[in-house]
């Protein structure tokens, strides 16, 4: 059973889509019917309450969900929603939920920052962050965080990611420690992301994860992880050279 609002080490994340994609797909004999109806059983699984929720285990909850969807339409993938382009939509929680962290953080990052962060002390300072959280090392995690930073992950409801908001360096940072849990099969490696040094997070050979940090000042004020599988397609099928 799960603890209500807890992150998800990587490697359990991708671990339980990966057995739940194989069932449907023993079942139904089709890979792209597969992930329809995967999909299908992270939506009703972010349909339950937090105290339903709390009360199952995940994999098997799923894995049984899986099966009664594949025996339900066997050859009729549920339509995919579209990926959410507004951070309301990424974390499922209303406007208004989502708004007033973003705010804190970005009052946080024009209140600490008169001047933006140079882009050689951001990449020294997402280094930093990138091998705290290899290392487990709570107390230097929580150094580089603003005491209001705010983390959005956004899993898309195709993986078990937080769908709430995470609030203040001591939450935030149990959160990517527990994300980012030692794992021989995980890596973390710094990459640029949109023009700034971000983090990427690979489970075996597969990006996982991609995390972009906004400094202020020489602290984190925002984090944004992204670990839905549509979004990091790109990441893991890259355009031929000259494409």
């Amino acid at each position: 059973m799960e603890q209500a609002g807890e992150s998800v080490p990587i490697a359990e994340l991708l671990d339980e889509r990966r057995h739940l994609l194989e069932v449907a797909r023993c079942m139904l004999g089709s890979r792209i019917a597969a992930e329809g109806v995967v999909d299908e059983a992270y939506r009703r699984w972010f349909g339950l309450s937090d105290r339903q929720r709390t009360r199952v285990v995940p994999r098997v909850w799923l894995t049984r969900a899986v099966g009664a969807i594949c025996l339900g339409r066997p050859t009729q993938p549920g339509r995919e929603p579209e990926p959410p382009d507004t951070v309301a939509g990424i974390v499922d929680r209303s406007e208004p939920e989502c708004t007033e962290p973003a705010d804190r953080a970005w009052r946080s990052l024009i209140a600490q920052g008169s001047r933006p962060t140079l882009p050689h002390r951001h990449e020294q300072i997402v280094r930093s962050v990138r091998r705290a959280c290899a290392d487990g090392d709570r107390g230097r995690l929580m150094s580089l965080l603003a005491p209001d930073v705010t983390a959005f992950f956004d899993g898309g409801g195709k993986v078990r990611a937080l769908t709430r908001p995470v609030d203040g360096a001591e939450r935030v940072a149990r959160s990517l420690l527990t994300l980012f849990a030692r794992h021989p099969r995980t890596t973390l490696h710094t990459h640029s992301v949109n023009g700034s040094t971000g983090v990427v997070a690979r489970y075996d050979d597969e990006v996982a994860a991609v995390i972009t940090f906004d400094v202020a000042g020489a602290r984190v004020v925002l984090v944004w992880a992204v670990l839905n599988p549509d979004k990091l397609r790109t990441w893991n099928h890259p355009r031929p050279s000259g494409a």
